[in-house]
């Protein structure tokens, strides 16, 4: 009867579960872990204690379960803090404007749709557009600005939550990190496809609740969800086996807010309580280019703006294949650098009215010469963007 909500609960056979469903003759228990060896007549104790995960410097470097268990085989975790996995975001008065650029090192992002330190950028796109790459890129990139930093508010830790991925997938995420020495300021939560549900929900809250202890401690880090779709997947199978009514697309009614107050938790933080920040680039994967579809829109809404990746962009050669007329930075501008702004003010422009003239420009040959010079010249803008994988610039270049 004492029971709390999102209590962690332990089975007689070890494996541990969450309390989501309180009701008058039973609790509704999502399992962590292995069903098998659950029995009917088992035990159930309480632990008396919320959900937590560890947190702190200790766990750079490291790779963890949802949980925070860590499966890297490299020993337990050194000293470290616990932190609630659900917590309140912070209010109004405690937060301040986005003014700080959060450099990915590319060149499409950093000039078009920059983001800032504390913002929320979504990354949004169908599967095999490179939506990862540029979550990857982004953390190789903060190698040689946190080389270059003189203190702890200049560096810029980095949290990857990977939900629903293959684990072949995250092992190469993990050699391509530690070969680019990009490990030492990386924690890494793994909930595998192989993983239940439950783990699968709540890794990317637990990698925020990671990535809050620097936010808090007036540091800077950024943590990278991939993807959120896999997440309200895992949500939508647990709500109809706790016999929730299900919603648009089956979706549990609450499905927006399973995602607003994960990404409300990313902020820049006020003076008054350390200037620390949490900048959150979520992933979606859309069906076939539809961001209209029910979990695309609630997270585009959410978000501070988005980075649309196109496939046909992406056959056509041009890589990051983002949609620079889709794509949006709500607070980003306010964080660029002055000389980035001074550079890149007018291409936006031009490559929109570019875009616009070569839709006209296959039905007609007999062009005039502004026209003509227009297209010539966003022909040639759209080759500027193009960058290798894993090859992310310094502002400078």
């Amino acid at each position: 009867n004492e029971i709390q909500a999102g209590e962690m609960v332990e089975f007689a056979s070890g494996v541990k579960g969450i309390a989501l469903n309180l009701e008058n003759e039973n609790v509704g228990i999502v399992v962590f872990g292995s069903d098998t060896a659950i029995k009917e007549g088992d035990l159930v104790k309480r632990t008396g204690s919320i959900v937590d995960v560890p947190a702190g410097k200790a766990m750079l470097g490291r790779v963890v379960d949802a949980l925070g268990v860590p499966i890297d085989g490299r020993g337990a975790l050194s000293d470290h803090e616990r932190r609630r996995v659900e917590v309140k975001a912070p209010g109004i008065i405690e937060r301040k404007s986005v003014h700080e650029p959060m450099q990915t090192g590319l060149k499409a992002v950093d000039s078009l749709v920059p983001i800032g330190r504390g913002q929320r950028e979504l990354i949004i796109g169908d599967r095999q557009t490179g939506k990862t790459a540029i979550a990857i890129d982004t953390i190789l990139n903060q190698k040689q600005l946190n080389s270059k930093a003189t203190s702890e508010s200049e560096t810029l830790y980095c949290v990857y939550v990977a939900v629903g991925q293959k684990r072949s997938t995250v092992a190469q995420l993990v050699q391509i990190l530690s070969e680019a020495n990009a490990l030492e300021y990386s924690i890494l939560v793994a909930a595998t496809a192989s993983d239940p549900a439950p783990l699968q929900f709540l890794a990317p809250y637990s990698g925020c609740a990671m990535g809050e202890y620097f936010r808090d401690n007036a540091m800077h880090a950024l943590i990278i969800y991939d993807d959120l779709s896999k997440q309200a997947v895992a949500y939508r199978q647990m709500s109809l086996l706790l016999r929730r009514p299900p919603g648009r697309e089956a979706f549990p009614g609450d499905v927006f807010y399973l995602h607003s107050r994960l990404l409300e938790r990313a902020a820049k933080r006020s003076d008054q309580t350390g200037a620390g920040s949490l900048t959150a680039l979520p992933v979606i994967e859309t069906q076939a280019g539809d961001v209209s579809a029910y979990i695309p829109t609630n997270v585009i809404s959410i978000t501070d703006g988005q980075i649309c990746l196109e496939t046909e962009l992406f056959y056509r050669g041009i890589r990051p294949a983002i949609n620079v007329g889709l794509s949006v930075s709500r607070v980003g501008s306010a964080a660029q650098l002055k000389a980035m702004k001074q550079v890149c003010g007018s291409p936006k422009l031009e490559l929109a009215q570019y875009r616009e003239v070569a839709a006209f420009a296959q039905f007609g040959s007999d062009l005039d010469a502004a026209t003509q010079a227009l297209l010539n010249r966003g022909a040639r803008l759209t080759e500027v963007p193009k960058q290798p994988q894993y090859a992310p610039l310094p502002i400078e270049k």
